[in-house]
């Protein structure tokens, strides 16, 4: 089974690189499923279920977040209703959603997929080391390829949770950073691994935000009101390929797609 995963897609320069490359990046590299971080699809900043749809229509069987998961009030209900589209699981239960999705691949098998919150700078309501393992024995009641989105800002977070569940889930994918990072491998147990899989959308930027000012900010300590980047945008993430009747990992390549 092969499984793309599609890094944090930022504003609409990372959504119209799905629409005019998505499918035939799938049908290129034979992918039976595909998972896309949405995280930052609107503006920037959290999505709106009309963002969310026209990622699944692009080709996305399954959407994860992160941070921004909410900060969008009209997603709530449609989290609540949706099968494919998931915010990190170890926010507060009063929050709508869930965190784990089971979706078909072309070629017969599911995937599960679950999506969880990083502690540093994030402060999710639980630390994922807490739930991950009941997600993951609910995971594998369904199948036993299980992709893991880790949105986490400290990549010692997202090696230990790898490391942890080394050899129990098919693949542990980072996100979050925005910069793609050149450790992808098989952990000794067979799932594969990357710590931050990158952005899709404008890399002539600082993750995605005008540079002019992001450096304002970062010069003056005042507010800036940011905008999303237009220039050097790209299709990031990581392709995995796994044993579908054991969940074991085979191979894990980083994946970058200039655009414009």
């Amino acid at each position: 089974m092969r499984i793309l995963f599609v890094a944090d897609v930022v504003g609409a320069p990372g959504r119209g690189a799905l629409d005019a490359r998505l499918a035939g990046i799938r049908a290129d590299l034979q992918i039976d499923v595909c998972v896309v971080n949405g995280e930052n699809a609107a503006d920037g900043v959290g999505i709106t279920p009309r963002l969310a749809e026209r990622l699944l229509a692009a080709g996305a069987d399954a959407i994860t977040l992160g941070n921004h998961a909410f900060r969008r009030t009209e997603i709530g209900p449609y989290l609540d209703q949706s099968e494919r589209v998931i915010r990190p699981a170890n926010t507060s239960t009063a929050t709508p959603g869930k965190g784990l999705a089971i979706v078909p691949g072309s070629n017969g098998s599911r995937l599960a997929v679950v999506n969880v919150l990083g502690s540093l700078f994030l402060q999710p309501a639980t630390s994922m080391f807490e739930l991950i393992d009941g997600l993951v024995e609910d995971a594998r009641r369904e199948t036993p390829i299980v992709l893991v989105d880790v949105h986490a800002e400290a990549t010692s977070e997202k090696i230990a949770l790898a490391r942890w569940l080394d050899g129990r889930v098919t693949a542990v994918v980072g996100t979050h950073t925005h910069v793609q990072t050149s450790d992808a491998r098989v952990l000794p147990n067979g799932t594969a691994f990357i710590t931050d899989a990158g952005m899709t959308g404008p890399h002539d930027s600082v993750i995605g935000v005008e540079s002019d000012l992001a450096i304002e900010r970062m010069r003056t300590g005042m507010p800036v009101r940011f905008a999303t980047a237009r220039g050097d945008v790209r299709i990031e993430g990581a392709v995995v390929e796994c044993d579908p009747e054991t969940g074991r990992a085979t191979s894990i390549e980083p994946l970058r797609v200039p655009i414009s």
